[in-house]
Formats: C-alpha cells, sequence, structure tokens
C-alpha cells in the first residue's frame, strides 16, 4: 500500500533512514571526527563554553570571539534531532575564525524529551540573545549568517520562516544568509516514516514545522547542498526547498558536493578551498 507518493512504508522508511547511506565503520569514524576536530577547535581557538542563552540547562552555545564588528556564523548540529550537540559541532570555526568571523555552535533539547515546537523555539531564542549579545563577542549583530547540516538544515529554515521575530526581538532581517546542508523542509514524509518513533509529530505540527510551508515575506541569499550518495527524498527535499525559495524571488545558490555524503558534508566549511566555505565566507564579506 502506498503511504507517500508513490512509496509503500518499507520504502519510504529506507528513504528517512540515512544512517544506512555509508557503511557503519565510516559512519562511526566521521562522528568521531565531529568530536576530535571540535575539541581541537575549542583547545586552540579563544572560546566560551556553554554560554547559556535561557532557562533550561541545554540552552547552553559555545561562541568563539572575533574583533569589534565582525560578522557571525551561527552553526546548528544535525543527528535527526535526537543525538548530537554543539559540543561536537564547532569543526568549522578554525577557518571561520580566521577569516575573520565569529562563531557560535547552538546546543537544543533532544526528542523524544521535547518535541519539535519546543526545539525550533529554543533555537530562536538562541538567535534572539545572540543578537542582544554579540557586540560582547565582537560580532555585528547586523551581521548574522546562519548554517547547519541534517535536522541542523530543517532548523535553518526554520529561522528563516516568518511571523516569529517579533516575540523573540529580533527584526525580520536578522539573518543576512543562510546556508542549509541535507536539510529536511517538508516534514510530512517525516511524520509518516520511522524517525516519528522519536519525533512524534502529527499532522498539524508537521505542517507548522516544515520551512517550506513558512516562507517569508523577506528572504536573504541561501546555500543549499546534498551529498552525492544521498537517498532520493533527502535530495528532492532540497529541490523542492531550493525551487520554493526562488519562486518567491530569492536569491539561492545550489551548490555540487557530490563527492560528499550525508555525513560528512559539513567538513567543506572548514576546509580553506571548499566550495562550500567559499560561498559562505563570500556572503558574510
Amino acid at each position: 500500500m502506498k503511504i507517500y507518493r508513490n512509496f509503500d512504508q518499507e520504502t519510504l522508511d529506507r528513504e528517512y533512514r540515512i544512517r544506512d547511506s555509508i557503511p557503519s565503520d565510516q559512519f562511526e569514524a566521521i562522528l568521531q571526527r565531529y568530536a576530535d576536530e571540535s575539541k581541537a577547535a575549542r583547545e586552540s581557538l579563544a572560546c566560551e563554553i556553554d554560554v547559556s542563552y535561557g532557562d533550561s540547562p541545554d540552552e547552553i552555545m559555545d561562541i568563539f570571539p572575533a574583533k569589534g564588528g565582525a560578522p557571525l556564523f551561527v552553526f546548528i548540529h544535525g543527528g535527526y534531532w535526537h543525538v548530537l550537540s554543539h559540543t561536537e559541532s564547532s569543526f568549522m570555526a578554525p577557518n571561520m575564525v580566521a577569516n575573520g568571523a565569529a562563531v557560535a555552535t547552538i546546543n537544543y533539547s533532544l526528542a523524544p524529551a521535547v518535541s519539535l515546537d519546543e526545539i525550533v523555539r529554543q533555537c530562536r531564542a538562541a538567535l534572539g540573545w545572540l543578537y542582544r549579545n554579540a557586540e560582547k563577542y565582537g560580532a555585528d549583530p547586523d551581521r548574522i549568517h546562519i548554517g547547519g547540516n541534517s535536522a541542523g538544515g530543517h532548523l535553518v529554515g526554520m529561522l528563516l520562516a516568518g511571523g516569529w521575530h517579533d516575540r523573540f526581538g529580533v527584526p525580520d532581517d536578522v539573518v543576512k544568509s543562510a546556508c542549509a546542508l541535507s536539510g529536511l523542509y517538508d516534514l510530512e514524509p517525516v511524520r509518516l516514516s520511522e524517525p516519528n518513533e522519536w519525533m512524534h509529530l502529527d499532522e498539524l505540527s508537521a505542517w507548522r514545522n516544515s520551512p517550506i510551508h513558512n516562507l517569508p515575506d523577506r528572504g536573504c541569499p541561501l546555500i543549499l547542498s546534498h551529498g552525492g550518495n544521498e537517498t532520493g527524498e533527502f535530495k528532492r527535499q532540497t529541490e523542492i526547498y531550493a525551487a520554493a525559495w526562488e519562486a518567491r524571488g530569492f536569491e539561492c545558490d545550489h551548490i555540487d558536493r557530490d563527492a560528499f555524503n550525508h555525513f560528512d558534508i559539513p567538513f567543506d566549511l572548514n576546509d580553506p578551498h571548499g566550495a562550500l566555505a567559499r560561498a559562505v565566507l563570500a556572503l558574510m564579506d
């Protein structure tokens, strides 16, 4: 029986079981690299660790300061909203800092302990906190740029969404540019597939947390990409969001990174010669 588009349940689950897109040993090695390179960044660069942005103990971030008036790159980690943290997510800081940017890596509570509504709220609260406190860390609140991979790519989309800014005391153009990698922008197939075992989405919560259904009236330059061996559904998610963004007349650059997979593509942000790094830094000027 077809569950979504032309997929039966088994096929739809396989499309969204992105963990199976690479061998287990390669997956474990990439996770270890996240941790090792992020630890090295914290040890080699000036960094304020576990800075609180809210009341929950999970509402913390690491901040790599810069000199006054610098752009601020805010990174949101992936992990299908239920694993990983900011601690493994600062591996791009050396390249960004070397090019004059401040960096903040956001932590958020994980599902199923909290809902996706709460995860989105926390990320918006973090951005509001950074807007109000950027100058303390040598960053310009009017030069905030965001990025994220996988679930973090989805959360980038929800920070780009319209209608939430007044609640958090930020202008509707608080984000000056964004980079979303291998993100999920329509959550209806997620609701109908295996990840909903921990996400507990219903039809309404999937709709209100889908970036493609919450596009802003005022957009910013957007970089989108995905790995070459990702499933058809993950690739389609990027394609439909790019089309929707451009249909609004907003700038979108879809950068080919087929040599990467779903999990290692964010390392391109720390490569001085990486296409993603160069594109992000160009938008941050």
